[in-house]
């Protein structure tokens, strides 16, 4: 948050930590008392017996059985109807001391569990005139996300605001492409400032047309019992706009108010709007601020012993204790506004939500009925007094379709939605790519390579059923792709393409040859895959086994060397990528090397770029541009073409590589050619001869036809060969 906005302590982040500060200054003999009884006596009577039993209740354990297990086996009762002896005793000790977040050895299926809460986390951005800020919230239904109040304090500030979901680091270290969705506090906004909460709505679609319901949610359940004093809690969160973070298991409860609830935090520093959450991933709290360290005069303490000011960032705060807002005190409020229409059909939602055992994805919302009477105030905000100003306008009622399913790492490693659900682009058919990966998502007991291994043969299997290209209806899905595209200026059209090509660009892969490259996308008339260099040919098999061995070792290599690196910094996982990326490379070429664009996502996976080559034409090639030799047809040369310092031309393939390098330079522009060593606005005319040399064959039309059913875009070179004299390439440099 900006200076300004943090020294607003009515009603700002400052003046939620004063209030904070004072609860928890009150409480000293309370908590107290609670670590006293947790030390002596045990979780189960740190806090009120009601508390406890309610607990133990949602977590299916019988409270005379816990009684006793919590004793130790040398003083637990015998002779009685329990009857436990030492070895059952212990067992069922470990297994309580693990539901209640006492011990470190829990299931393995508390990271899928994670994995799955922390989808459904984003980072709230809001940039309005002069100010600009960043905060973290939760969807908690199909259509609502949750913050704080001095997060998003008023609709008008929501109507500025963002939320992108996979703002993090993917599984190889590097970041993800983040998914924006823009908050619509027209259709539902409702906030409490003494409660520090808000709820907002969120258009159904990202900026790239992916569904809001892929990221699941975070349901608030009403029920008690969903953590008691002495448990520890999980914090998802964005400190600071930071990527997303996870504070695992570091905070621990130390005390329950009515509407609050209070975790120390040792190590872990909270960030506002913040889910906080029990062992099994169910919301227990709001997490909205905290009791910072003070000097003598009263000033806050930043981490490294200074005085903190608002400019450093609240995760800077020395916070000796973190505040959370109770959920079902939350949910109690929620229920309080007069809400009707649209707004109380999605406030039902919300709850029932909440009646869900674990995140599920859903469909989304089925518009039913438009109302433009203005009689269902959407913006509501609730003061103090719980009273709220009447707001009106036009209002749209969506009646969700919900259908649970079930969701694995693996289903949703593609971080897109599949072709099938998105639909065609501008006019074109829809064909079978979509049904060829249904079903694929976990595959029990098999390692990610051999997954995805399974995955490709399957894709391979369905493909093999199709014919290799369809003429006329490609022809039709052309033609519709390109209506309103007007030639004869070369600014001009290369700007519309450019539009067009990132409008129509809705699903994204992840960088998976074997899945999509090998089984359908490379494959030649005669069914094989050929060295785009080379020109030698394989079958599909021989590339997707290969691939999938080469992804075997690369996950061993990097679990080898974060076994021996006990905390490695960025530079030492980077050049550790590198190492793996050179010597144990995929047979699949970027005609634009990575290096150029930093390997960022949808670049790296971008289809139209993508071709099967051997890996060693990959790595005889390396990231050097292409070149055009005058003596290349003489000189000796590997077999894959002639290299030279800062020089590489292939032996096969200039055509195709030189369309989709031109096809890079429209769908990115000003990505590449600022640097001696990537493609310089030279290189255009050796682009431009190799495409009119090497004309477009049926090999390159199935091509794009294929990309086009799995990405939604196309490439323009290949199915207008002619505009390549017409568009104003020059201007896509830096």
């Amino acid at each position: 948050m900006t200076v300004e906005q943090l020294s607003q302590a009515d009603t700002g982040f400052l003046g939620q930590v004063e209030d904070a500060s004072r609860r928890y200054a009150t409480r000293t003999t309370e908590r107290d008392g609670h670590m006293e009884a947790l030390d002596q006596h045990g979780i189960l009577y740190a806090d009120t017996p009601e508390r406890v039993n309610k607990r133990l209740n949602r977590l299916g354990v019988d409270w005379a059985m816990a009684t006793a297990i919590e004793r130790t086996p040398e003083t637990a009762t015998t002779g009685t109807s329990l009857d436990l002896d030492r070895e059952l005793v212990s067992t069922d000790l470990l297994k309580l001391e693990r539901f209640m977040g006492r011990n470190d050895l829990i299931s393995i299926d508390y990271l899928e569990g994670g994995f799955l809460a922390a989808r459904s986390v984003g980072r709230i951005t809001v940039r309005s005139p002069g100010s600009s800020h960043h905060g973290t919230g939760f969807l908690v239904s199909p259509s609502l996300l949750m913050t704080n109040n001095h997060v998003l304090g008023s609709a008008e500030e929501a109507a500025a605001g963002v939320v992108e979901f996979n703002f993090q680091a993917g599984l190889d270290g590097l970041p993800l492409v983040p998914v924006v969705f823009q908050l619509d506090p027209q259709r539902f906004f409702v906030t409490h400032r003494d409660l520090d909460f808000t709820v907002v709505a969120v258009s159904e679609r990202s900026r790239d047309g992916q569904p809001l319901t892929s990221f699941g949610r975070l349901p608030l359940k009403e029920a008690q019992g969903k953590a008691v004093i002495g448990e520890l809690v999980n914090i998802i969160q964005h400190p600071n706009g930071e990527p997303k973070q996870l504070a695992l298991r570091d905070n621990q409860i130390v005390d329950l108010l009515d509407d609050f609830v209070h975790y120390a935090a040792d190590t872990a520093r909270g960030s506002s709007g913040s889910p906080v959450l029990n062992d099994q991933w169910e919301v227990v709290a709001l997490h909205h601020a905290g009791a910072p360290r003070k000097d003598r005069d009263g000033h806050v303490l930043a981490v490294d012993g200074t005085r903190w000011h608002p400019s450093m960032g609240e995760h800077r705060v020395d916070w000796k204790a973190n505040e959370g807002v109770r959920v079902s005190r939350i949910l109690g409020m929620i229920q309080q506004f007069p809400l009707t229409g649209a707004a109380a059909a999605l406030r039902a939602e919300l709850f029932a939500a909440g009646s869900s055992l674990h995140p599920v994805e859903v469909s989304p919302p089925t518009a039913l009925t438009d109302r433009t009477d203005g009689a269902t105030p959407q913006n509501m905000t609730m003061d103090r007094t719980g009273e709220r100003p009447a707001t009106s306008g036009a209002v749209r009622w969506n009646v969700p379709l919900v259908i649970s399913v079930s969701l694995d790492a693996e289903a949703l490693q593609p971080r897109t939605e599949s072709p099938a659900a998105a639909g065609p682009a501008h006019g074109a058919t829809t064909p079978a790519y979509g049904r060829s990966l249904a079903g694929i998502g976990s595959i029990d007991g098999q390692s990610p390579a051999q997954r995805d291994l399974a995955a490709a043969m399957v894709n391979l299997a369905a493909f093999s059923t199709r014919p290799y290209y369809d003429e006329a209806a490609d022809r039709s899905a052309r033609e519709a792709y390109y209506a309103g595209i007007q030639v004869g200026n070369p600014t001009g059209l290369r700007l519309a393409l450019a539009q067009r090509l990132e409008s129509t660009h809705e699903r994204r892969p992840s960088y998976k040859p074997m899945r999509l490259l090998y089984p359908w996308v490379d494959l030649h008339p005669d069914e094989t895959l050929h060295g785009i260099y080379s020109g030698k040919g394989f079958t599909a098999q021989e590339l997707i086994e290969a691939d999938a061995a080469v992804e075997a070792a690369r996950i061993g290599r990097w679990q080898e060397f974060m076994l021996h690196e006990s905390a490695p910094g960025r530079e030492a996982i980077e050049a550790e990528l590198d190492l793996l990326e050179a010597s144990l490379p995929f047979n699949c070429e970027h005609v634009v090397p990575q290096s150029w664009f930093a390997k960022k996502e949808p670049m790296r996976g971008d289809l139209h770029h993508l071709f099967a080559c051997e890996s060693t034409c990959n790595s005889f090639r390396g990231n050097i541009p292409y070149f055009d030799f005058p003596d290349f047809d003489e000189a000796v040369r590997h077999s894959c073409g002639r290299r030279e310092p800062a020089k590489f031309e292939p032996s096969e393939g200039k055509g195709p590589v030189a369309r989709a390098t031109l096809y890079f330079l429209l769908r990115y522009p000003g990505m590449i050619g600022d640097e001696a060593r990537e493609l310089q606005r030279g290189g255009l005319e050796l682009l431009l001869n190799w495409h009119r040399d090497h004309p477009v064959d049926i090999y390159e039309q199935h091509r794009n036809a294929a990309i086009a059913e799995m990405q939604g875009n196309r490439n323009p070179l290949i199915d207008h060969p002619e505009w390549a004299e017409q568009i104003d390439f020059a201007g896509a440099w830096p």
